[in-house]
């Protein structure tokens, strides 16, 4: 393999084997979005401080704002050991062959460090933003896993799919600038066919908007599902719904769970709907919506529960936090989403290690 530089430093896949050994250690991350206010030498010096304090993934978003890759390409070259990827790319903008370029090169770049987050995002962003017919998205997102997973292990590209038909064999030119024939893909599931799916194909599972009572089982479905399909459960890393927050102002974060969530069950279209649905929240979900259309977005944020707002995330002390995971992780799940609001990089340093254990 082709290293970008010398770093000096543990590979990526060294440093995870590490984590895997030490099983005190938590596997968080942090997310950056993908809209909003930006700065990227922000960005860059919040993932460095990640970096340096063992944070295990950093997770770019998109939808209809900034791409991902531009983002991932610059944050990469920056850091030494942090895995980076999306959450989530769709499967309908970009074809697999380009995403496999995409990230092979970004692979190539990390010395071995991405993670392919997929998904099918919904109608709305499908349709009306990038102009094609929201067809067949199970399909999509098994064809693209196939593909890509060709691609990257450097088989000819001979695949006969119901959506793809690929004749040439065509092979990636850079084979032998990559690190590793093998990059794992995260998906993005929600619906019990889906997640069915996921627990098949995929080295890592994203979730949905799951309240804290139903952890445990949302977990012991997936794992069952993965039995189901004769893979060790164990072997697919699983996000944990519900994120934490390290605040003074908890309140605060609290209103920023109860409004992201009132925009997705009103404003992110039928999948992230009816996922709402599937895991108890239909009646709030309806309410939120109702509200929203009649009154407009602050009736909507009103209308999401408390005792939900709270069963969603955590935010406050470090301590809770640790709690918080370990719970998850009692659950079942492998990966913490994590957002520490402290600006001083030593002060987030050691937040992040007392986070990650």
């Amino acid at each position: 393999a082709c290293n970008v530089r010398n770093r000096g430093l543990l590979s990526a896949r060294a440093l995870g084997a590490h984590r895997d050994e030490d099983v005190a250690m938590r596997k968080i991350g942090i997310g950056l979005n993908w809209q909003g206010a930006f700065n990227m030498q922000d960005a860059i010096e919040q993932a460095k401080v990640a970096d340096d304090s063992g944070v295990d993934h950093l997770m770019v978003a998109e939808a209809w704002g900034r791409d991902a890759f531009t983002t991932m390409a610059i944050l990469g070259y920056e850091t030494h050991n942090i895995r980076i990827g999306t959450a989530i790319i769709n499967v309908f903008s970009r074809t697999p062959a380009a995403l496999a370029q995409h990230f092979t090169s970004l692979d190539a770049l990390t010395d071995g460090r991405m993670i392919i987050g997929i998904g099918s995002s919904g109608p709305q962003v499908i349709e009306h933003f990038h102009g094609m017919p929201f067809d067949k998205p199970m399909r999509r997102i098994r064809e693209y896993t196939e593909i890509i997973n060709m691609l990257v292990a450097g088989e000819p590209l001979n695949y006969h799919g119901k959506i793809f038909n690929l004749e040439r064999g065509f092979t990636l030119r850079h084979l032998d600038e990559l690190p590793r024939r093998h990059i794992p893909i995260f998906i993005g599931a929600f619906s019990e066919k889906s997640v069915r799916q996921t627990a098949e194909i995929a080295d890592g599972w994203l979730p949905g908007h799951t309240t804290r009572d139903k952890w445990k089982d949302e977990v012991a479905t997936f794992h069952q599902y993965a039995r189901e399909a004769g893979r060790d459960p164990l072997s697919i890393e699983i996000k944990a719904s519900g994120g934490v927050t390290i605040t003074d102002d908890p309140e605060k974060a609290y209103e920023g769970v109860r409004m992201q969530n009132a925009f997705y069950m009103a404003r992110m279209g039928d999948l992230h709907y009816n996922a709402y649905r599937a895991f108890g929240l239909g009646e709030v979900a309806d309410e939120v919506r109702r509200a929203w259309r009649e009154s407009g977005s602050e009736a909507a944020y009103r209308a999401v529960p408390d005792d939900v707002v709270h069963s969603l995330g955590y935010a406050g002390p470090v301590e809770g936090a640790i709690d918080w995971m370990e719970e998850q992780r009692d659950a079942g799940y492998t990966l913490h989403g994590v957002s520490v609001d402290e600006r001083d990089p030593k002060k987030r340093a050691a937040i992040f290690k007392q986070l990650v254990g």
